[in-house]
C-alpha cells in the first residue's frame, strides 16, 4: 500500500494521485503540486489515504505545499483571465469567420500558457487567430480541437434520466460504447432514445453490459430447444433476460408455459431471432 493524496484540477477532470511528501492534507484543501505541465494548484479531492500499489503509476509527483492566500488569489485571477480570454477569442473567431465553436479556456497556474478548446466539423486554419491572441495576452497560446463527447463533459447538462451528465459528474475517462450493446440490452435502436446530448451513444450503455453478457450466456435464446425438469422437450418462444422467465412451447402442448431459466436445460440454442422488449408475457 502507498500513501497518496487525490487531487483534481478541473471540476469535471480526472483525479490524480500525488505523494503527500510528509504533508497532511484534508478534503477541500488546495495544494501546490508538481505536474508534467509544470507547477499547478489543485483541489484536494481526498486527503492522505492508502491505495494498492497496483493503482499507482510510478514515480509519483510530489505535493510541494499547501496553497496560501497568495496562491488562491492567483488562482482566482486566472479564472477571471479565462473569462476575458473566452470573450476575446469568441470575438476574434467571428472576425476571422472561422467555422469553430469555442468550448473552454484554461490558464496555466503560472500564467505562462492559455489553452483554448474548440470543436469543429473539419480542420481549421487558426494561425491568424493565434497571432491575434498572442498579441492580446502576451503569453503562449495553444488551441486544441476536441470531440463532441469532450465538449459535453466540459459544458455539462442534464441527461434524459434527469441526472447531471455522467461524464461531468464522475466519469474520468470515456469507455468504448457500441450499437451491439444496445442490441444485446434489447433497447430501441432509435438514435434519439439511445444517444446522449452529445449525439453519441449514451455512456450508461456500458454500465450493465457485463451483466447482460452473462445473462445471454446463461439464458436460452428464442427458438432454443430446452428440456424441463420433468423431462419434457420444448421450444422457447419468449425471453425476459432480466427476470430469467421464459415461455416454452412443449411438444404436443397447445399453449406455451412460463418457466425460469433455472428450471430448464438447454439442448440447442437453435437459430436466434431478435428478442421482444422486456415487458412481455415472460414477466
Amino acid at each position: 500500500m502507498t500513501e497518496v493524496v487525490s487531487i483534481k484540477f478541473k471540476q469535471d477532470g480526472r483525479i490524480y494521485f500525488f505523494s503527500p511528501a510528509n504533508i497532511t492534507l484534508n478534503n477541500g484543501d488546495y495544494a501546490i503540486v508538481e505536474t508534467s505541465r509544470g507547477i499547478e494548484c489543485g483541489l484536494v479531492y481526498e486527503g492522505n489515504h492508502l491505495v494498492p500499489d497496483s493503482k499507482i503509476t510510478v514515480p509519483l509527483k510530489n505535493v510541494l505545499r499547501l496553497a496560501d492566500e497568495k496562491d488562491l488569489a492567483k488562482l482566482n485571477a486566472n479564472i477571471k483571465k479565462q473569462d476575458e480570454a473566452f470573450k476575446e477569442c469568441t470575438k476574434l473567431i467571428a472576425a476571422h469567420k472561422l467555422e469553430m465553436d469555442l468550448t473552454r479556456v484554461e490558464c496555466s497556474f503560472d500564467g505562462s500558457k492559455i489553452i483554448f478548446y474548440f470543436t469543429s466539423e473539419g480542420r481549421v486554419d487558426f494561425r491568424e487567430l493565434v497571432k491575434d491572441l498572442a498579441a492580446k495576452f502576451h503569453t503562449r497560446i495553444e488551441l486544441r480541437q476536441i470531440g463532441v463527447r469532450d465538449e459535453a463533459k466540459m459544458l455539462g447538462g442534464i441527461g434524459i434520466c434527469g441526472q447531471q451528465f455522467c461524464c461531468s459528474r464522475f466519469l474520468s475517462d470515456f469507455q468504448p460504447v457500441s450499437i451491439k450493446m444496445a442490441k444485446e440490452q434489447n433497447l430501441s435502436l432509435n438514435p434519439t432514445k439511445i444517444s446522449g446530448s452529445c449525439g453519441r451513444l449514451m455512456c450508461c450503455l456500458k454500465y450493465e453490459q457485463d451483466a447482460y453478457e452473462h445473462l445471454i450466456k446463461t439464458t436460452p435464446g428464442l427458438n432454443a430447444t430446452v428440456k424441463t425438469a420433468s423431462g419434457s422437450i420444448g421450444t422457447v418462444t419468449d425471453v425476459n433476460l432480466i427476470t430469467g422467465n421464459i415461455m416454452v412451447k412443449l411438444e404436443d402442448a397447445e399453449f406455451p408455459i412460463k418457466l425460469n431459466r433455472r428450471d430448464v436445460q438447454i439442448i440447442s440454442q437453435g437459430k436466434k431471432k431478435k428478442q421482444k422488449p422486456a415487458n412481455n408475457n415472460a414477466e
